[in-house]
């Protein structure tokens, strides 16, 4: 269904479900706004076209009702226009009229695209045409200096050396004064030490000891967890400064993680891509949304990765049980899933479809061969089939539905909502899950009844 139309897609009754709606609001006070809206009482003149347009008008604190419009057909996702003031994309408007054109056929009957919305989508798409064929609009970069960018490069790379030679004897000096001495120093001497690695030039390295810093007196356990990350970290520094011995794959995969910069150099991949979880995460600097897709046709997971500045949504949202036909370009070293979102071709549009799954035996399988190509990997992509969640003590489990084996699952997918969603559509059934496994469990983010039925996301 990855090159229907809008039309061919309403005409069938196929339509976006809530879950898909709320997942492009750009924080949770917008989903929680626009969900409020999505019933019909605000909303007069609301109308949707052949052609991928929804309209309507929206009573608010003013005289005059909002003017929204949104152009669900574009290839390279939904776009919106609304005559509030609100700088967040979508708006809340935005939100509650994509829900109520989603929940209701009635609400939003088939009609002529007012003048005010059609002005609005002529200008758009024939802007969106003009820039498919003509230069690219920004300044010119001008030429680049080959022999510049390389000492550029040896000078940035001389910065890193520094700095992981300083993180090797920081942890020398942690071992040799014993484990314990790590609970009294407090945190501050492990954000000192990742702030030295920041003025190298080596993001991987400084995240990576403030990942350290926060294991002392966490519990029982904890020396062996510092001790294990101490490990991974001295192998990160090791495989750094020994690079040019490394594998050209593993040696990538080893600038990735110590944080140098890199660009998808993968040729093209054109497939009908499933979107099966996007979910964000944010500190004080930075959110970043991961979104995983599966390829129909190349059986290849992919990531793509959207970052926004602390407090606003990254730009790139699709929503779960979408398929897009598109073109990715892979990232290298081994074992990456990370790919870059070329060309477009069609519409996102809803889907039945689900990826092949495999036993909990196989998945953990899975991710120790990975393993062998990224030794830093936490986890791998894995669709579970015929799996039952099930409580195990305090925790919770998936468990085979023919096998004698099961997963435990992380402890943040123990303390999320979408534990329960998992439950209820489970009912003591099997059901088939995607998430993320790795050696701290497995994470659910979107399942699918044992027969036919629509996914639904669980992040």
């Amino acid at each position: 269904m990855g090159g229907s139309t809008f039309d061919d897609m309403t005409q069938q009754g196929v339509r976006w479900t809530a879950d898909q709606v709320l997942a492009l609001a750009p924080d949770v006070a917008s989903r929680t706004a626009g969900s409020r809206l999505g019933a019909a009482g605000p909303w007069s003149e609301a109308g949707s076209s052949g052609e991928g347009v929804v309209w309507g008008l929206c009573e608010g604190s003013g005289s005059r009702p909002y003017r929204t419009v949104v152009d669900i057909a574009d290839a390279s996702g939904p776009a919106y226009k609304c005559s509030c003031l609100s700088r967040k994309f979508p708006c809340k408007h935005a939100l509650g009229l994509l829900l109520l054109w989603a929940g209701d056929e009635g609400a939003v009957p088939r009609a002529e695209v007012p003048e005010w919305a059609g002005q609005w989508i002529t200008g758009r798409r024939g802007r969106a045409e003009r820039n498919g064929t003509a230069a690219p609009s920004g300044p010119p970069s001008g030429p680049v200096d080959p022999e510049a960018a390389r000492r550029r490069a040896e000078r940035r790379a001389e910065r890193v050396t520094a700095g992981a030679s300083e993180l090797e004897q920081r942890l020398t000096d942690l071992l040799r004064g014993g484990l314990a001495t790590a609970e009294r120093s407090g945190y501050g001497l492990w954000e000192e030490t990742a702030a030295r690695m920041i003025d190298a030039q080596a993001q991987g390295l400084a995240t990576r000891v403030r990942e350290l810093g926060a294991i002392p007196g966490t519990g029982p356990g904890w020396p062996v967890r510092l001790l294990e990350e101490c490990a991974l970290l001295h192998l990160l520094d090791q495989g750094w400064l020994r690079r040019d011995r490394l594998p050209e794959g593993l040696a990538a995969t080893v600038r990735s993680r110590i944080g140098l910069p890199t660009s998808a150099e993968g040729p093209p991949v054109r497939d009908r891509w499933l979107v099966l979880a996007q979910y964000d995460s944010a500190d004080a600097r930075l959110t970043t949304r991961r979104i995983w897709l599966y390829g129909t046709d190349s059986r290849r997971t992919a990531l793509l990765l959207s970052y926004g500045a602390a407090g606003r949504a990254p730009e790139l949202a699709l929503p779960v049980g979408l398929a897009l036909d598109a073109e990715l370009s892979a990232y290298p070293g081994t074992g990456q899933s990370r790919a870059a979102l070329g060309e477009r071709f069609a519409a996102p549009a809803p889907t039945a479809e689900r990826p092949p799954g495999t036993t909990t035996a196989r998945a953990t399988a899975r991710y120790g061969d990975a393993l062998r190509d990224d030794p830093w990997l936490d986890s791998v992509p894995v669709t579970l089939d015929r799996v039952i969640p099930a409580p195990d003590g305090d925790s919770w489990q998936l468990a085979d539905a023919d096998e004698d084996a099961a997963l435990p699952l992380t402890a943040a997918a123990c303390s999320r909502p979408g534990l329960w969603r998992l439950v209820a559509l489970s009912g003591g059934a099997p059901v088939t899950v995607f998430g993320e496994c790795g050696h701290r469990g497995f994470t659910p983010l979107a399942a699918w009844p044992e027969g036919p039925g629509e996914v639904v996301p669980l992040c």
